[in-house]
């Protein structure tokens, strides 16, 4: 059974010195700031949630309308509670705020995948054979499409993802795919 997704946003967290919440009148990040957050999120997130027996899903970092947001989505066996969001989200906003050394200001955000459960990595797209998905792509592919919705089919080769859409297999090219995400995905996989 799935958890309800929750957000955590701790006190502590909003009132860390480096990690201000961001509001729309802050400094934008640069796309190098941003890819560096991203990584180094990934980077140390990856062991912690790994020693917390929980799964680090997807790292994104986005603008939003209450400023830059920076996202990780967990899992673990038996689904996520609100208590496991602040857990992970104050160990890894003190340890970002030790090894972030670049100036500025972001709201750090945990919360579980939910139904529409994000795919980043090739082995997702394998784990999750047979569930409904929606696959964005830059560039657009035949037909300037470029939102595929179907059934994931898993790896064609190890750089293409194969999408079975209405009666028609698509191929996608891994490096083309800007979001992919499950589709009200109601289970372990």
């Amino acid at each position: 059974v799935w958890a309800v997704r929750r957000r955590c946003r701790s006190t502590f967290d909003k009132h860390m010195a480096k990690r201000k919440p961001s509001s729309p009148a802050a400094a934008p990040m640069s796309a190098a700031q941003i890819q560096s957050l991203v990584a180094l999120t990934l980077t140390l997130g990856e062991p912690l949630c790994l020693a917390e027996q929980m799964e680090l899903v997807h790292v994104e970092c986005q603008r939003e309308p209450q400023g830059r947001v920076l996202r990780l989505y967990i899992d673990k066996a038996g689904g996520v509670k609100l208590d496991d969001c602040v857990n992970i989200s104050r160990q890894i906003g003190d340890l970002l705020d030790v090894h972030f050394d670049q100036e500025c200001a972001y709201n750090l955000e945990v919360t579980s995948p939910g139904p529409n459960r994000p795919l980043a990595r090739p082995a997702d797209f394998e784990r999750f054979k047979g569930q409904r998905v929606r696959v964005s792509v830059d560039p657009p592919l035949a037909a300037n499409r470029r939102r595929i919705n179907g059934v994931l089919e898993g790896l064609a080769e190890t750089d293409k993802v194969a999408i079975l859409s209405g009666t028609q297999r698509v191929e996608v090219p891994l490096a083309d795919i800007k979001r992919a995400h499950l589709v009200n995905y109601q289970g372990d996989n």
